[in-house]
């Protein structure tokens, strides 16, 4: 039994309800179906579902009850039709790629993304001759000047990770679609909860379930979000084929996690603008980095485009020294390159998250030695703040 939800259904109901069909043992909360293969009542009902002539449960390399509901609801709360979940999200970023591209195609990026995601690129797709070309993530006429008769996707993060720049979703839609090109964007700063960028033309959807989704730090994971066509056929073929799958057990905390998300998301903003306003008070910081602040230079589009600022803070200190300086004086902080946890988490991503970058590409995403990049945990913030405090007194 399953409960019909429609386009007036809210956000927070579909976050909890959503995509759980029970069984017949009439469990209220979702089950674990940790199993890995699935009896067939006959030879014919098998091959009518390997062939794909009849829907069901095959193999849980690519279906799985558990996954399913994680992708059922998801895909309610981006208001995409359909949803893969992958291992990682580096596995739902390679599977949308591979799935989609072929020898020969082309790639525009921002500089500002995610430094394995560069890695991906420049070491692994330009093996299979799949060209990229970067670009300022912000500066519109700089994807339009970039774009080829074999451009086939656009791809971006907004926030970008770690500085919190916005691109204009709406507007690079329009440029991927007026050249026969997709949009994808990854929304792992924000999640559903914050911003839905298919409502703003986005083609694909990609999440690192990993960080505020879970939002504890306790499983991997990621997922693909888009049509049917392309996500449902070119994305789901590479899944089935190559595996990068979800685990049922990770599928479940992931629900969990969902249960909570808006929530979550609503206080690591509260606390993350509160937080990004006293770095700007602190004499030893040379700059802060956050969407919500009003100086911020995409201030009024990430109003326009979201929902809340998020919880992500970047900093710079004067130099590599003072920032390590900063990070080994605090107490309490997470010295972790993950983020998105109830937990406040600090990293120097010049050595750490982006380190795998060349210098070139360092500079071209504003990577800089002094950058500190703070996830802004639930923690009471005025001991956030003296755990700071201890940072900066050191320097």
């Amino acid at each position: 039994m399953s409960y019909e939800f429609d386009d007036e259904t809210g956000f927070e109901t579909l976050a909890i309800r959503a995509g759980h069909e029970r069984t017949n043992e009439g469990e209220h909360a979702e089950a674990i179906f940790p199993t890995s293969s699935y009896v067939f009542a006959s030879a014919a009902e098998a091959a009518a579902r390997f062939s794909g002539a009849e829907p069901g449960n095959i193999y849980s390399r690519f279906t799985n009850p558990t996954v399913r509901t994680f992708e059922k609801r998801l895909a309610a709360l981006e208001g995409a039709e359909r949803c893969l979940a992958t291992s990682s999200g580096m596995a739902a970023i390679t599977a949308t790629f591979l799935g989609i591209l072929k020898s020969g195609d082309h790639i525009i990026s921002s500089s500002s993304i995610f430094g394995v995601t560069n890695v991906l690129m420049e070491n692994f797709l330009k093996k299979l001759n799949i060209e990229v070309t970067y670009v300022d993530l912000v500066d519109n006429a700089s994807w339009e000047n970039a774009i080829q008769e074999n451009t086939r996707i656009l791809f971006l993060e907004t926030p970008s990770n770690p500085l919190g720049d916005i691109a204009d979703i709406r507007a690079l839609a329009d440029l991927a679609h007026d050249n026969d090109a997709l949009l994808v964007v990854d929304n792992a700063l924000c999640t559903p909860a914050l911003q839905q960028p298919i409502k703003f033309g986005a083609d694909i959807v990609i999440h690192s379930a990993t960080k505020f989704i879970d939002g504890q730090g306790r499983c991997v994971g990621g997922a693909v979000l888009g049509t049917e066509a392309i996500v449902g056929t070119d994305v789901f073929a590479f899944l089935r084929t190559a595996g990068p799958t979800m685990s049922p057990f990770n599928a479940w905390v992931f629900l969990k996690g969902l249960e909570t998300l808006k929530l979550r998301m609503d206080a690591h903003g509260v606390n993350a603008l509160k937080i990004a306003k006293w770095l700007q008070q602190q004499p030893n910081v040379v700059k802060v980095h956050y969407c919500g602040l009003e100086s911020h230079m995409q201030y009024r589009l990430a109003q326009k485009q979201q929902s809340g600022f998020g919880g992500i803070v970047s900093f710079e200190m004067k130099d590599k020294e003072a920032a390590w300086k900063v990070i080994d004086a605090t107490k309490m902080l997470s010295i972790t390159g993950n983020l998105g946890d109830t937990r406040t988490t600090i990293t120097h991503p010049a050595t750490t998250t982006h380190g795998r970058l060349t210098p070139e590409l360092q500079v071209a995403a504003g990577i800089k030695e002094g950058l500190i990049r703070l996830s802004i945990g639930l923690e009471d913030i005025e001991d956030i703040k003296a755990d700071l405090s201890l940072g900066f007194e050191s320097v």
